[in-house]
């Protein structure tokens, strides 16, 4: 496996993020534990959950799934950079107007304290807020972060789905408190998504925050299974199929080339981006996890992100130079 440093931060992460969605949902708690066991032997260190996957009525399960993989001991713990959200509903009655969706300082207490007894750890090494929440200020924000780290419950403080701009600010304002500030940020980016490269990926790269993708194979449809009758389980996915067959077919012939599966040529082309931290791979088997571990290894050439570029545009250059000229 190999390593790289978590934004400008000192922390080493591996260069692909575990991603647990799928945990309690699409597998249960015996694949989900072999999995993550999987990832340790195999190098990754790096785990991504939010308090909000289980979903629905089941939120919260899947931290509580790895909080009882960590009971099993081994170091298993201890070997973990562990990364987990908060923003979302947890539908505690006892919340009243204050169970909505948010970042207050009310909310970042409650929730940490929630996830930490779920995942059965007394911290978490990256806290991640899900989404931007406006009707915050950055002053309630960073004091919220800065009691959590200095009472050892956080190590670092993620953003995930900021705009460039949100970057740009929360930056400013840590900047202006004498604090880091960010280190991360999850967004959407992947081959059929590359609008992040216009303003979210250079005001990252500039400002320190190491980006880690999500949805990296675009819920299926970068994977070799997308053009056989797979092509994943996300809704709307057969008409996305047909809308981009024959970008897909195109991409298919060029892997065909190279010897490679699709999907772990488009985990390697974002690992050579470097504003990247690392891809978050939400496998639901241990097949599926081993098959990505090839994407670490894998070098593309300049010829042939040249042929990528051909078949998946990217927005036409970084911000401002692609507003300008």
């Amino acid at each position: 496996m190999k390593y790289t440093y978590l934004g400008r931060s000192g922390l080493k992460v591996s260069r692909l993020c575990l991603g647990t969605m799928n945990f309690g949902v699409d597998t249960d708690e015996q694949e989900s534990f072999r999995i993550m066991d999987a990832a340790l032997d195999a190098g990754i260190n790096f785990f991504d959950t939010a308090n909000i996957y289980g979903w629905g009525e089941n939120a919260g399960r899947t931290e509580e799934i790895i909080g009882r993989w960590f009971k099993q001991g081994g170091g298993r713990r201890e070997r973990t950079v562990l990364a987990t959200k908060f923003y979302g509903d947890m539908s505690d009655k006892h919340d009243g107007p204050n169970r909505d969706g948010g970042l207050s300082s009310y909310k970042l207490r409650r929730h940490l304290e929630a996830s930490l007894q779920r995942l059965q750890t007394d911290h978490i090494e990256l806290y991640q807020m899900h989404h931007v929440d406006r009707n915050v200020s950055w002053d309630e924000l960073w004091n919220g972060f800065s009691s959590a780290q200095a009472q050892g419950k956080i190590g670092y403080v993620g953003a995930s789905n900021f705009a460039g701009w949100d970057l740009a600010v929360a930056q400013g304002e840590a900047k202006a408190r004498g604090i880091l500030g960010l280190v991360s940020e999850q967004h959407k980016y992947n081959l059929l998504c590359r609008l992040p490269e216009l303003e979210v990926l250079p005001a990252a790269k500039g400002l320190g925050i190491g980006v880690i993708p999500w949805s990296p194979l675009d819920g299926g449809l970068l994977a070799g299974n997308a053009r056989h009758g797979g092509g994943g389980k996300r809704s709307g996915n057969s008409e996305r199929l047909e809308k981009h067959a024959a970008q897909l077919a195109a991409y298919g012939e060029l892997c065909d080339e190279l010897g490679e599966r699709e999907d772990v040529v488009s985990l390697a082309w974002l690992i050579a981006n470097p504003a990247v931290t690392a891809p978050i791979i939400g496998v639901r088997t241990v097949e599926q996890f081993e098959r990505s571990l090839r994407a670490v290894e894998l070098e593309l050439n300049e010829a042939t992100l040249a042929r990528i570029d051909e078949i998946f545009p990217g927005p036409g250059g970084d911000a401002p130079r692609a507003y300008a000229w």
